[in-house]
């Protein structure tokens, strides 16, 4: 008999774990000018001491100071310019102009075709501990992180650029790439603690999900919706988790905006148990207008509709959706071993 994750709350209630990876982490669009950032983690801000919306659209030379070396600026030039990896620690200023060493590793993120979309820098402050102890080990630390955050990015990204016309979705694409980011940022908190207790292979799901969840209602949610969710205690291997955490971000923050428009009160509901061969049934459902009869959804016309058939196809799930007699309800069942290759990515 698996235990059970039982949680009501309201929409107040504050999640404060929500894209909180302890480790630094910005976005960069080169394709943009100027080349600036168009994403930020919690940990970034909490380093610098500079706000969120005073660092999106900038560049990152804003952090250097009188005391940053030419020769380090260069070399992120370089990698810039040619599109190619470094790692650099470079003396930064915090908002309040206090400096500190900052141990920067830089990497292009590409799309299916190889071509540079963003570029992600994973960053460190170092400590006089860390002066003094072994750069190698430093950047091993990191750079396992950063190929972890590039091959979910890049699965993202050209989900997205699967969509219509790239000039014309522009501004949608960064939102949905932060949404989609710090869905993952909450699994990276959930594998420090899987790591923590041994547990390197898999993620204990229903911890992921409720934690997951209950960032998207903070995030997303609004007075008289409510939010319950009924979680089975499963593990499942991080790569699963990961695209099971995707749809799940996708599905819920469409019902929370959508589900009930014109409505003053609502309830979601999301529910997940282990089926009788070893995989996972997951259902969300909402009491509010319904999906109407006539619409295609997931809509493969939209970024959010493609990106959930293809988590579905590559987990080698099904989805139903299904009309109560309020709202609406979906339904999507995973099997145990299901293919991770990437083919539906293509």
């Amino acid at each position: 008999m698996h235990d059970t994750i039982e949680t009501h709350f309201a929409e107040d209630e504050l999640f404060h774990s929500f894209a909180g990876a302890q480790v630094a982490m910005i976005i960069t669009n080169p394709n943009l000018d100027d080349n600036p950032i168009v994403y930020v983690n919690q940990a970034f801000t909490a380093m610098t001491g500079y706000k969120r919306s005073a660092i999106i659209g900038q560049n990152c030379r804003f952090l250097q100071g009188e005391n940053t070396r030419k020769s380090d600026v260069d070399q992120l030039r370089q990698c810039i310019e040619t599109n190619t990896s470094v790692s650099v620690d470079i003396l930064n200023y915090r908002s309040n102009g206090e400096p500190f060493t900052n141990r920067l590793v830089v990497a292009p993120i590409h799309d299916a075709q190889g071509r540079v979309q963003f570029f992600m820098g994973i960053q460190k402050e170092l400590s006089p501990q860390d002066v003094s102890s072994s750069a190698n080990e430093i950047d091993d630390r990191l750079v396992e992180i950063q190929n972890r955050v590039r091959s979910d990015l890049s699965m993202i990204i050209n989900m997205i650029r699967q969509q219509s016309s790239q000039d014309s979705s522009v501004p949608e694409d960064f939102a949905a790439l932060s949404r989609r980011v710090e869905t993952l940022q909450v699994l990276y908190d959930e594998m420090k603690l899987a790591d923590a207790n041994s547990n390197r292979d898999g993620i204990q799901l229903g911890n992921f999900l409720s934690r997951l969840i209950v960032a998207i209602a903070h995030v997303q949610g609004r007075p008289g919706v409510r939010m319950n969710m009924q979680l089975e205690s499963l593990v499942l291997p991080i790569e699963t988790a990961a695209r099971v955490g995707l749809v799940v971000s996708e599905l819920l923050t469409n019902a929370f905006q959508h589900a009930f428009e014109r409505l003053d009160q609502g309830m979601i509901e999301v529910r997940m148990s282990s089926l009788s061969g070893g995989g996972v049934r997951l259902t969300i459902s909402d009491d509010g207008v319904g999906i109407p009869t006539d619409m295609a959804w997931p809509d493969p016309a939209n970024v959010g509709g493609r990106i959930v058939n293809g988590l579905i196809e590559g987990l080698e799930g099904t989805l139903h959706l299904g009309r109560g007699a309020a709202g609406s309800f979906v339904t999507i069942d995973v099997p145990a071993g299901g293919d991770m290759s990437d083919q539906f990515l293509s």
